[in-house]
């Protein structure tokens, strides 16, 4: 078998060649979504929390309750070395339409990918993407405060379109690639949107996608539980350096 360039043996070939049975089994697997169903549940605890403390912080109003205060993300709190708030304004809301919107997407998007990649990597991507949001809004948006799943589900949506690339896939032939875009307009077009949350989660949720979303012989093994860790890392210590200053 004669290629383009040097010459290659047919059965290498067949090797290298992306196995179609990958990609029936990466996109049509069916499992229980229970990583999906614990993140929505546990958004679900926060708001009714929220609504136990403060009734008029779930609805269309949108007070700010005590909760809100407590778990929410602000540069100066992180500051003082509260920085598990970079992970607890991912599960709290401002209003039921942000809640509602965002486990709408959350549980599309889950049921995309979890069944793709796996449990622990569909976990490691969303923590990712959370921490990943956290940082870009501390960093681009040092006042006021900050809360929502909205910079994960962002990742969760970067992830989706990775995957499909890899997969020979147009996002854009799909539903995935006009409703990120179309998100990422609404967040510059709309006032009170965390512009820095939802870059963040783009970027973390991107930047892990390439390795976690990637054909098996793409990587070592280790690799897609790896990345998400190294991009948490790197985005804790972002947020941790630049409360700081």
């Amino acid at each position: 078998m004669q290629a383009s360039v040097g010459s290659h043996c047919v059965d290498c070939a067949r090797q290298a060649r992306p196995s179609a049975t990958f990609k029936a089994k990466a996109w049509n697997a069916r499992q229980i979504t229970l990583v999906t169903y614990a993140l929505i549940a546990l958004n679900v605890a926060v708001m009714l929390w929220m609504g136990i403390d403060d009734p008029a912080s779930i609805g269309l109003r949108n007070s700010i309750s005590g909760v809100q205060f407590d778990l929410g993300l602000a540069r100066g709190l992180l500051a003082d070395g509260e920085w598990y708030r970079l992970v607890s304004a991912g599960f709290l809301h401002f209003g039921i339409v942000h809640f509602a919107f965002n486990m709408l997407l959350l549980f599309q998007l889950g049921q995309l990918l979890e069944p793709a990649i796996g449990r622990v990597r569909f976990g490691l991507l969303y923590g990712a993407a959370l921490l990943g949001g956290s940082a870009g809004a501390v960093l681009l948006e040092p006042r006021g405060l900050h809360g929502g799943a909205s910079g994960a589900v962002f990742g969760l949506m970067a992830a989706a379109a990775v995957g499909l690339r890899y997969r020979g896939i147009n996002p854009f032939s799909t539903s995935i690639g006009p409703l990120l875009l179309i998100n990422l307009l609404l967040t510059f077009s709309i006032p009170g949107i965390s512009i820095g949350g939802h870059l963040g989660g783009v970027v973390a949720g991107g930047a892990v996608s390439l390795v976690v979303m990637a054909p098996p012989w793409k990587f070592p093994k280790w690799a897609p539980y790896v990345a998400p860790v190294a991009v948490a890392l790197i985005s804790i210590g972002v947020a941790v350096t630049v409360s700081r200053m």
